[in-house]
């Protein structure tokens, strides 16, 4: 279990071995509460689909990883059963940023929503997902 009050460096030092999100996706943390994160990664040529848009892999992987910092901060070991998301524009600025929050933590359960957006409040994307306990 990763401590509520947990430092920021110390988050980071834990999730980058989700190394698919923080190497190959150059997603960080930038902040990390129980039930809450906002992750970020700069636009690199990488993410770029055909199209010259941010392509929705990485839109989810940038959505994912907020939602692992979210749910696993001062709870037991948690992972995600269910995800649904829908992409609501192109990027137009030069980061994403995704923010998850709790939205009802039970037990064994817990209801999360993720919001992507560029740094110009561009909406990207909404994620919804539903995570498991152990």
């Amino acid at each position: 279990m990763i401590a509520a009050d947990c430092p920021l460096p110390e988050v980071r030092r834990l999730f980058a071995g989700d190394r698919f999100a923080t190497e190959a996706c150059g997603c960080t943390v930038a902040e990390a509460a129980p039930g809450h994160a906002v992750c970020e990664f700069s636009i690199a040529e990488g993410h770029l689909n055909a199209q010259g848009n941010v392509m929705g892999g990485a839109i989810f992987t940038l959505a994912d990883f907020a939602l692992a910092v979210a749910c696993n901060m001062g709870e037991e070991p948690t992972v995600s059963v269910s995800n649904s998301i829908e992409f609501m524009s192109v990027a137009k600025g030069s980061r994403l940023i995704a923010t998850a929050s709790c939205d009802k933590s039970g037990r064994s359960l817990g209801f999360y929503t993720v919001r992507v957006e560029d740094d110009l409040g561009t909406p990207v994307a909404v994620m919804t997902a539903v995570c498991y306990r152990r």
